[in-house]
């Protein structure tokens, strides 16, 4: 047996982006409790990096690296473990009888947690997509099916799993593609305070009255969304920063969760003299840039700013601070970050 299973079984490396939500207008509450989005979103360089290997143990493991390991909680929690799991039982209830052993997950975790980067749901896009194809199933589970599962797994999820720039609406299981604008990638910079956002706690802060759709976020994802289904360049994108940095309902309830957000937003816009935005619910805050040079200088001058006091996040860790580009094509997985970055509920929004 352990020979058979050997010949099926191969290590798999899989990356998993990160992503921005360009937009994101709430637009109502839903019967099964899920609010209801319409979300611009977009895959990032900025990446996980995955490693599974079969193993011959009773269960699935985890070991998670990087350059602060996070808490991922228990492993029945953890959205890379819940994925392996999930897809073996999806395998099994179509009949599948081939071995389908314990996996041994390594995650080099590059992207900081509840940030609203949608680091935990791209894993476990990944890990279902790594798992199936080390099982050599990888063709058992059409995409359909594989989109139930994503969707059980988080709201971001299904966005990973269909790769590439999109349109998110529901609770963010109905997915549509969208092309990228024409020309050089875009590139932005990231800064993450040093505290964690609950995405739970920002929606539940929202339903309880903190926030309130203006309307003004869905005019704008709307128009975003049809500008680039009909066809954008990239210069005519980088005019629209300004209306992507205040197209987010859930920008005033973080704000409201995270004292000291909104002046270290403002200290930041002054600083790189740019529209600075929240992605999902943040508190990860970005500013778009034409070029991923141009987006390193202004990391660069963050970072400085930040050791000499100049900048004050909250929080009780130091900021994350990075530049990377918004990826223009569908990620490729297999591919190794070209610049690594330095130093579930709703859904990881």
């Amino acid at each position: 047996m352990t020979s058979e299973v050997s010949r099926r079984v191969t290590p798999v490396v899989r990356l998993a982006p990160a992503k921005l939500n360009l937009t994101l207008a709430v637009t109502g509450r839903r019967e099964d409790g899920f609010h209801a989005l319409h979300s611009v979103m977009v895959p990032l360089e900025l990446a996980d990096r995955l490693a599974i290997t079969p193993v011959f143990a009773s269960g699935d493991r985890l070991h998670v690296t990087g350059p602060a390991v996070p808490d991922l909680g228990p492993p029945e929690r953890n959205l890379v473990t819940r994925a392996i799991g999930a897809a073996r039982a999806a395998c099994r209830a179509r009949g599948i009888d081939l071995p389908l052993p314990a996996l041994a997950a390594r995650l080099d975790k590059r992207i900081p947690v509840a940030a609203g980067l949608g680091g935990g749901s791209s894993d476990a896009a990944a890990a279902m997509d790594a798992a199936l194809e080390a099982w050599g199933v990888g063709d058992a589970l059409p995409p359909a099916e594989r989109g139930t599962i994503a969707a059980g797994l988080g709201s971001d999820v299904p966005f990973f799993l269909a790769g590439g720039w999109a349109l998110a609406e529901g609770r963010g299981e109905r997915v549509a593609s969208l092309p990228p604008p024409r020309g050089p990638a875009p590139a932005v910079l990231l800064v993450t305070p040093g505290v964690d956002v609950s995405t739970a706690a920002v929606y539940a802060a929202y339903a309880g009255g903190s926030g309130a759709p203006s309307g003004a976020a869905l005019a704008s994802s709307r128009h975003l969304a049809g500008e680039l289904a009909g066809g954008m360049t990239v210069a005519t994108f980088a005019e629209r920063a300004g209306i992507m940095a205040v197209a987010n309902d859930l920008a005033a309830v973080t704000a409201a969760l995270v004292p000291g957000l909104v002046p270290f937003r403002r200290a930041l816009a002054r600083l790189v003299a740019r529209p600075v935005a929240q992605s999902g619910s943040g508190p990860t805050l970005w500013v778009l840039y034409p070029s991923i040079e141009a987006a390193e200088t202004a990391a660069g001058l963050v970072r400085e700013a930040l050791a000499a006091g100049e900048l004050t996040p909250p929080g009780d860790r130091p900021a994350f601070v990075a530049a990377t580009s918004i990826a223009v094509g569908v990620p490729s997985r297999a591919a190794t970050p070209a610049r690594p970055a330095e130093n579930t509920d709703q859904g990881g929004t």
